[in-house]
């Protein structure tokens, strides 16, 4: 199964790129319809609004992408996200110019 750090941010309940975010890791199914983040179950529905995939279990909608590194990963806001300690070191070497673990190639 595919594993990528990915900027995760929950959309349902908060004002527009209010919910909080992480850097973390996220694995995907081989289609990348799903990704499973901190033992959630996220599926992409079409034509969402805010958000491109939705748990299966509570119907929460997040906002999963790639992380920049000018670390404005918020659509709108600027707020920092929280970063898991297992994610860091890959994190911080993106930031500091390497590629990201499965994205060497693009």
């Amino acid at each position: 199964m595919p594993r990528r750090i990915m900027y995760v941010q929950l959309k349902s309940g908060h004002d527009t790129d209010a919910g909080p975010s992480w850097i973390a890791w996220v694995r995907f199914s081989k289609t990348w319809q799903t990704a499973y983040f901190r033992g959630r179950t996220l599926r992409r529905r079409p034509a969402m609004q805010d958000a491109n995939f939705y748990d299966v279990d509570t119907e929460e909608q997040f906002w999963l992408s790639g992380p920049k590194r000018d670390r404005f990963d918020g659509r709108f806001s600027r707020a920092a996200p929280e970063i898991d300690d297992d994610a860091r070191d890959a994190y911080e070497a993106f930031l500091g110019g390497a590629a990201l673990p499965g994205r060497e190639r693009g």
